[in-house]
């Protein structure tokens, strides 16, 4: 796949850790450290293609529910990942944030070494990788709510660019791509502002088995798909081979 043929923002909803565990008969900590494999490479992959924004959804706010065991480890893998792959993430030039981090939840050991990691890959520009931890969509959409009455806004002053200038890290894209691996087709949650026009893929891989060939698959069936965001078509192409058309911006 060709770099410029890519979307500019693609973001995986990261699902069958626990699935994959079970069905290799294995313990639920080695589903997520095999998901944590999966999505270094998912991130090599998405640079090598040429995505300027990789969003990960790595931790639901709904997550929290979750056994406190499985929770504790799963603060313990991200911290361990933030610490053993800084340096190397910043030396591919990739720009590291999390959206959702500042939750209170969130042991404050992990949350120096997220500020650490966003603070020494602030000025990178090879890529801007986004680890939704801790995130809500309509969290964040009550957030926006809330700084725009704290700034005085009057309700007829509010449009769709004002409200999205006041969501968490407002300068994140609208997402071209939503991959959700597993075969289930949920939203659950995931940043419900900035998927509205999305596409969306469904691969039947639990996230473990999930890697560069079946994520730059994902990309072929995007660049296939024609987006025509509420717009007719212009010069739409006539497939004979039952195909989906070329991606067409409107």
């Amino acid at each position: 796949m060709r770099p410029a043929s890519a979307p500019a923002h693609v973001a995986c909803i990261m699902d069958g850790n626990r699935r994959w565990a079970e069905q290799n008969g294995l313990p639920e900590t080695a589903g997520h450290r095999a998901g944590r494999s999966a999505a270094l490479d998912v991130i090599d992959a998405a640079r090598s293609a040429g995505v300027r924004w990789l969003t990960l959804f790595a931790f639901s706010s709904e997550n929290w529910r979750r056994p406190g065991e499985e929770v504790a480890f799963l603060m313990q893998l991200v911290q361990h990942t933030v610490r053993r792959h800084a340096l190397a993430l910043h030396a591919k030039d990739i720009r590291c944030r999390f959206l959702g981090a500042a939750d209170a939840r969130i042991p404050a050991a992990l949350r120096r070494d997220i500020a650490d990691l966003e603070n020494l890959t602030r000025d990178n520009r090879g890529m801007t990788l986004t680890a939704a931890f801790g995130h809500g969509g309509r969290g964040d959409l009550i957030s926006a709510a809330r700084s725009l009455i704290r700034a005085g806004v009057p309700a007829d002053a509010v449009t769709e660019e004002l409200f999205a200038a006041h969501l968490p890290l407002p300068d994140t894209p609208d997402v071209d791509l939503v991959v959700r691996t597993s075969g289930e087709q949920r939203i659950s949650n995931f940043m419900l502002w900035q998927v509205a026009y999305a596409e969306w893929v469904y691969p039947p891989e639990l996230w473990p088995d999930f890697g560069t060939e079946q994520f730059l698959r994902c990309l072929d069936t995007y660049s296939r798909r024609q987006r025509r965001f509420g717009a007719r078509p212009q010069n739409p192409a006539h497939h004979t081979d039952g195909s989906e058309p070329c991606l067409t911006r409107l």
